[in-house]
């Protein structure tokens, strides 16, 4: 699953404007609104902080650096071991071929960005950030999304200041954070039906589990890069 790609300006201000305006209308008690508040509270709940046996952020950092000599190369472990996974997760879901692909792929979906949170913030602590700062929480949700994360901030009225991480020095308020990390959620459940119609060769059993290993190993790649972008070390900036 994933958001990168060489997607033009005017559909990506577009995507987030629709994302931006269904987390400002959307209602919380319910549909569709309801499960994007619920998706990105699991992200943010597990994903950074972790949950029974998926362990979090603070957890995954601190074994990569006792086992690294340098943060970079701790980043590796992190990103060489969250590829892993993901390729697992994608291989493990996709086999099943069109027989299970409609229940297979919200779980891979949710299992996706749930390692790719918490990659993201491993990175980011690794980097020396707080990762229970708001703002650096939203900064983790955001780099997700890609291209997508200056166009939401910008229609949610926040200031685009070069890297996500700036974020950090602009103490935005709680509702607009909340705004900003449900249009995340949005725009990340928005890609559902598409990646579907994109994923058709995980129809055939077995070789879906191939293809959906690879592309899931692409995209988490992808976003591993994004976040050692936005997430220069503390006092580099």
């Amino acid at each position: 699953m994933g958001l990168f790609g060489s997607d033009k300006a005017a559909a990506s201000t577009k995507r987030a404007s629709s994302a931006l305006e269904q987390a400002r209308a959307g209602r919380d008690d319910g549909g569709y609104a309801g499960t994007a508040t619920r998706f990105m509270e699991r992200l943010l709940d597990t994903g950074i902080d972790g949950k029974g046996t998926f362990d979090s952020a603070d957890e995954i950092a601190a074994a990569a650096l006792t086992k690294a000599r340098n943060p970079d190369a701790a980043i590796d472990h992190i990103v060489k071991d969250h590829t892993l996974l993901a390729a697992g997760g994608g291989f493990l879901t996709s086999m099943g071929g069109f027989i299970t692909l409609p229940v297979s792929l919200p779980v891979n979906l949710i299992e996706f960005y749930l390692l790719a949170t918490r990659m993201v913030a491993s990175i980011a602590k690794v980097r020396g950030y707080d990762i229970t700062q708001p703002e650096i929480r939203s900064a983790i949700l955001l780099t997700l999304v890609g291209a997508d994360a200056d166009d939401l901030l910008k229609k949610a009225g926040v200031v685009a200041t070069g890297r996500l991480s700036n974020l950090a020095a602009q103490r935005l308020p709680g509702p607009i954070l909340m705004v900003v990390n449900k249009g995340v959620a949005f725009r990340l459940l928005s890609t559902v039906g598409k990646n579907t119609l994109s994923r058709f060769g995980k129809g055939v059993p077995v070789v879906g589990g191939f293809v959906g290993a690879g592309l899931d190993t692409y995209l988490i790649r992808r976003i591993a890069d994004a976040a050692r972008r936005e997430f220069p070390l503390v006092g580099d900036r």
